[in-house]
């Protein structure tokens, strides 16, 4: 079988860990005199916290012997895992830090310290701004990262303690929990990341994860779970052919599960712009061979055997990433045609991708490390120099921030000073970090005194000069994503406010167009458009449309609070709503709530056909249970006004998963092979289509429509419309409604 490697974070602590147990169990890695010092290490850890308890209840010491665990997973040295025991003695206890030194050494207690100063970074940007400008925070950072910089232990043991602290996150306060989340999701995640800790990386960023947007990591989590066997007998059925086609070439290698993490999972989802459901079924696996040239050899072989993914190869081992990480990716259109992610690496590749810089740690008195391990700390050593640069501590802290985010560029001015920007930032994006002026007036650039085109995309390092004119100001086509002018979104805004200023008529026009068309197209035209724009704080309609125009106001946005406007309408009518004498419970009837009574029938009402998203009432029908209409639905205002006695109050459940019938009118030039492209964005779109009517007009050459989908929620219904829009000689497309 191909070795299953999905494990997610849920509630996962090693929390309960016996001491004795935990050191019998290092007795195969760590000498005996290693063990020795470890376990005095424990002991004295074991008397320093013997009255100390954690949020949980549990002995505090159990937390430093979990971050010790954790170390020893990623075969750390005995001083590191003594140091990690000791980790909080000499801050949280009456041992100090001489008597650290005395007892074991000045190595573990210069670790103990280095630890003890990383503290510094939860007073990072985000929590109090004000301590930031004391010169002594900023110093302490510096002595942290030079500690860093001479012994990576010291990252390692606070990576280890962090982790720890984020898997039994669970016993704090919702605020605290969000809090930490946050802070290890910016700072120490990216750490792990610059430090090529793989294992340490995805953990930390899958429990932030969990704890920041727990609602998506629940469904993702549990997108994953439903799925687990088919997924596992489709890589079993792969692994074996693969197997078979590699020993045909006299290739030896380990198959395993790519590792799918929850986290990663999301940014993918993110960067696409796509849902869960369309990256569901990309699988991968790993191929681990012996050395580089067997690598090669099996990308030769599973390219020979299934159609690449065009655009989808990266060669991380010829061009390692700044982690040194490397290893073959690529895409291939599998059996079945579902799309498998390869990645081919060689076991010590795939040991020091999995553990970073634990994997180069030299154990033995007077080894040398690899260059690669060098480069790794190369970049701490630099931060080190800006300190003499900058006059503002903050400024320092915020310099450390963005550099431990591997998506940065540092480059210079002509008056010498490093400006930092996105990756893959443009000369016009250096000018408007510049300052606004020089941005609007910007015309050409220099780098590195040659002339290069405003789209060049700037490296660290490089030495920018920026030509300007007297009068001027940005181009629209800067703002066109496709041609690559501006990456940053404070060079975006500005330009964005420019333009504001000169095409005021011009963005009403395309504003009023995009709107009117929106809210025809989903039935949602009888909103008051006027409150529509009071609620995006535009006193004037005016102002409204042109920020739609400017992209400024989403379409999504309009839609939504058009349907929350619509339900406000219906409820400020003058109709008396039947007040119950008590509240009873609410409860789940399939997809509704129905309020006040538990354990109704109901039925989507057929004229309206309401989806999720929408603002709905109930109705009480004879014999039928309870009808729920759109609250806009001309036959429920009928109802309503008639029979307000029968009303009664419904919504949503909390996530519905199943998909409703909608009914929709297309309006088209006739053509050969309108219907198929019409189906076919039905299908692209994972919609099912459940009847179709279609009439032609010969005298004026239209063809009318008439189709009945399914649709999950009325953020997909309007995606859907919009592709149909976007159909050659398709007129209109929208919803029917009453």
């Amino acid at each position: 079988m191909v070795q299953a490697a999905e494990t997610h974070p849920i509630e996962t602590t090693d929390s309960g860990l016996d001491v004795e147990t935990w050191l019998d169990s290092l007795a195969s890695v760590y000498s005996p005199h290693d063990i020795s010092i470890i376990r005095r290490a424990s002991d004295l850890a074991q008397k320093a916290h013997i009255d100390q308890t954690r949020a949980s209840g549990e002995p505090y010491f159990q937390h430093v012997l979990a971050a010790a665990n954790i170390l020893a997973s990623l075969k750390m040295d005995h001083e590191a895992i003594a140091a990690a025991l000791l980790h909080d003695v000499a801050e949280d206890t009456s041992t100090t830090l001489e008597e650290l030194k005395a007892e074991f050494g000045s190595t573990i207690a210069t670790l103990v310290d280095g630890v003890t100063k990383m503290d510094v970074i939860d007073s990072l940007p985000g929590h109090d701004p004000a301590m930031l400008k004391e010169h002594a925070q900023a110093e302490s950072l510096r002595k942290m990262l030079l500690a860093m910089a001479e012994d990576v232990r010291v990252v390692l043991i606070k990576l280890a303690d962090r982790l720890h602290n984020m898997r039994t996150l669970s016993c704090l306060r919702p605020q605290k929990q969000k809090r930490i989340a946050r802070e290890t999701l910016d700072i120490f995640a990216p750490l792990a990341n610059r430090l090529g800790i793989w294992q340490l990386k995805w953990e930390l960023e899958d429990l932030s994860f969990r704890y920041l947007e727990p609602d998506t990591y629940k469904r993702i989590a549990k997108m994953l779970e439903m799925r687990r066997v088919e997924r596992q007998d489709y890589l079993d059925a792969l692994r074996e052919h693969l197997e078979n086609r590699l020993k045909e070439a006299n290739i030896v290698a380990d198959i395993v599960a790519r590792p799918k993490h929850i986290y990663s999972i999301w940014k993918k989802m993110q960067r696409k712009n796509i849902d869960y459901h369309e990256l569901y079924d990309v699988l991968g696996v790993r191929v681990l061979v012996k050395d580089m040239a067997q690598c090669y050899a099996v990308l030769g072989v599973v390219h020979s055997e299934w159609n690449y993914v065009r655009g989808e190869f990266d060669d991380y081992i010829a061009t390692p990433k700044k982690n040194n990480y490397q290893s073959l990716h690529t895409a291939v259109i599998g059996p079945h045609g579902r799309t498998v992610e390869v990645q081919i690496r060689t076991h010590d590749m795939n040991a020091h991708a999995e553990h970073g810089v634990a994997s180069h740690w030299a154990y033995k008195e007077g080894a040398t490390h690899d260059g690669a391990f060098e480069d790794k700390l190369q970049w701490m050593r630099q931060l080190l120099d800006w300190k003499e640069e900058v006059s503002d501590a903050s400024d320092f802290v915020d310099r450390f921030k963005s550099e431990v985010h591997s998506d940065r560029v540092y480059v210079i001015t002509p008056q010498g000073k490093i400006v930092d920007l996105e990756l893959g930032a443009t000369p016009v994006d250096f000018a408007y970090h510049i300052h606004t002026e020089v941005g609007h007036r910007c015309r050409g650039a220099k780098v590195n005194q040659l002339m290069v085109p405003l789209t060049y995309t700037l490296a660290t390092g490089d030495y920018v000069e920026i030509l300007t004119v007297k009068r001027g100001g940005p181009s629209r086509d800067w703002l066109n994503p496709h041609q690559g002018y501006v990456k940053t979104a404070r060079a975006r805004s500005k330009i964005q406010h420019w333009l504001r200023l000169q095409d005021f008529e011009q963005n009403m026009a395309a504003g009023i167009q995009a709107v009117d068309r929106e809210l025809d197209r989903l039935g949602l035209n009888q909103v008051n458009t006027q409150k529509l724009a009071e609620q995006f704080n535009c006193t004037k309609i005016d102002s409204f449309y042109a920020g739609v125009g400017r992209n400024e106001i989403k379409l999504g946005q309009i839609v939504r609070t058009a349907e929350r406007l619509l339900n406000r309408k219906t409820q400020e009518a003058p109709i008396e709503l039947p007040k119950p004498t008590r509240v009873i419970e609410t409860r789940e009837s399939g997809d509704i709530k129905v309020q006040g009574v538990g354990n109704l029938m109901t039925q989507l009402a057929r004229c309206c056909k309401p989806i999720p998203g929408e603002s709905i009432g109930g109705y009480i029908t004879r014999g039928a249970g309870v009808s729920i209409h759109r609250r806009d639905c001309s036959n429920y205002l009928r109802l309503s006004a008639e029979s307000p006695q029968r009303l009664i109050a419904v919504s949503w459940g909390q996530e519905p998963d199943k998909d409703y019938s909608v009914d929709i009118e297309i309006i088209a030039y006739d053509r050969h092979g309108l219907l198929h492209d019409v189906t076919s964005v039905f299908a692209n779109n994972r919609v099912n289509l459940v009847a179709a009517n279609t009439l032609s007009n010969k005298d004026n050459n239209q063809a009318k429509m008439r189709l009945t989908i399914e649709i999950s929620n009325i953020d997909d219904l309007s995606r859907v419309l919009a592709k149909i829009s976007q159909l050659s000689n398709v007129v209109s497309a929208r919803r029917i409604s009453t």
